[in-house]
């Protein structure tokens, strides 16, 4: 089956499954294979020219407008839509029966409260967050944090640095993306609370990477715990 991925998670995992797309998106971090553009701006007429057997996107990553697009060009669309840990479990399922792939999927239990609560930005100038209806929350919640500003309407909330402080978290988790943040954004982040990097994908993309993901992330959150922030 030639497939289409736009969704950097699925193409990783068709990958690890032994599937290579025929094209991706430029996030996918797969040079070697063809490049139709962005998640937020693919390359409709490139892919309807690859004459896919299948494109995947996902409701979280894609626009509506693309999936439609797409359709409209009568192609076959598998539209995913993770939003939670336990959405890992059904949407790759049913990705996995597809293919005719043997997947499994071991979370593990989650872990005790850990008394631990922490703001986890994903942009800056302005500062962005992600609230209760996202992977990343859901991932973090499992470990046993508390991720401050989940309770928002908004999946992606904007806050002020004055808002953030008046919240007076436990620790910062900064993650690798989708903005880099790194070494040089620290001293910044310190003004908030004790700030500790991790690593972007491992806390927001799902897939074949969710339980190792969820191991390093474990182990990163109970040595930040032993160390105290």
């Amino acid at each position: 089956m030639n497939v289409v991925s736009l969704v950097p998670s699925v193409t990783e995992t068709l990958i690890t499954w032994g599937i290579t797309p025929i094209a991706c998106t430029r996030f996918c971090e797969h040079p070697e294979i063809q490049n139709v553009g962005g998640t937020k701006d693919p390359d409709i007429d490139a892919i309807r020219d690859l004459a896919p057997d299948l494109v995947v996107v996902d409701r979280e990553e894609n626009r509506l407008e693309d999936y439609q697009a797409l359709v409209r060009c009568d192609l076959t669309v598998e539209p995913l839509h993770v939003t939670s840990l336990s959405d890992v479990a059904t949407q790759i399922t049913r990705l996995a029966s597809i293919f005719d792939v043997q997947w499994s999927h071991s979370p593990g239990p989650p872990k005790p409260n850990r008394n631990l609560t922490a703001f986890v930005p994903i942009w800056r100038r302005p500062w962005m967050t992600i609230a209760s209806q996202t992977y990343g929350v859901s991932l973090l919640e499992h470990l046993g944090v508390q991720v401050l500003f989940s309770e928002a309407d908004d999946s992606y909330p904007t806050l002020d640095e004055s808002s953030i402080s008046a919240a007076d978290p436990d620790i910062v988790l900064a993650p690798s993306e989708p903005y880099p943040f790194g070494e040089r954004h620290l001293q910044e982040l310190e003004r908030i609370a004790p700030t500790f990097l991790v690593d972007g994908q491992d806390l927001f993309w799902w897939g074949s990477r969710t339980t190792d993901a969820i191991r390093r992330l474990d182990a990163q959150i109970e040595t930040i715990i032993q160390k105290g922030p």
